[in-house]
C-alpha cells in the first residue's frame, strides 16, 4: 500500500504543472490572437496618414507625392497652405492637434489615397475633393469632416 502513494505523487505533481502551465499559457494566446499587447502597441493601419507618409506601398498614379495640395484640392488650398505643400508633405505633418485646417489636410489626403487604393473604402475622390472645399469655409467644418475622415482611415482595412 505504501509503494503505490509513492507511484501515484509523481503523476499527480505531473499533472499539477501541466495545469499551471496550460493556465498561464491560455491569457498569453488570448492576448496574442486579440492584438499586439504591451510590448508593441503602436498598431498603425494600412489607411492612416501614417502609414502613407512612411512609403511602405507606392501611391496611385492619379496622384503623386510630389503632387501640390493646391494643385489637387485647387484655389481653396491655394489660400489656405503653402503654395508649395505636397501630398506627402501633408501626410507627415505633427500639428494637426492645435490646427483643424491641418488635421483636415492631413486626413483627407490620406482618404484620397485611400479612395483610389482601396476597394470598399466609403468615400470616392470626388466626395473627399468636394468635402475638403467645404470644410476650408470655417473651422466648425473643418473639425467636422476631419474627424469623419479620421475615422474612415482608421476603420479602413
Amino acid at each position: 500500500m505504501k509503494n503505490k502513494k509513492h507511484v501515484l505523487l509523481p503523476c499527480l505533481s505531473v499533472v499539477f504543472y501541466v495545469v499551471v502551465f496550460l493556465l498561464v499559457l491560455a491569457p498569453i494566446v488570448n492576448v496574442s490572437a486579440s492584438g499586439p499587447g504591451f510590448a508593441y502597441t503602436r498598431s498603425r493601419g494600412r489607411c492612416t496618414p501614417q502609414y502613407w507618409s512612411s512609403r511602405h506601398e507606392p501611391w496611385p498614379r492619379m496622384i503623386p507625392q510630389g503632387s501640390t495640395v493646391s494643385k489637387v484640392y485647387g484655389a481653396q488650398a491655394y489660400e489656405r497652405y503653402r503654395y508649395d505643400l505636397t501630398l506627402l508633405e501633408a501626410t507627415e505633418r505633427n500639428d494637426e492637434n492645435d490646427n483643424v485646417f491641418a488635421k483636415l489636410l492631413k486626413e483627407s489626403t490620406a482618404a484620397l489615397i485611400n479612395s483610389y487604393t482601396r476597394k470598399g473604402y466609403p468615400y470616392t475622390a470626388w466626395e473627399v475633393k468636394t468635402a475638403v472645399i467645404q470644410g476650408m469655409v470655417s473651422s466648425e467644418a473643418a473639425a467636422g469632416i476631419a474627424q469623419r475622415f479620421y475615422d474612415a482611415n482608421r476603420n479602413c482595412n
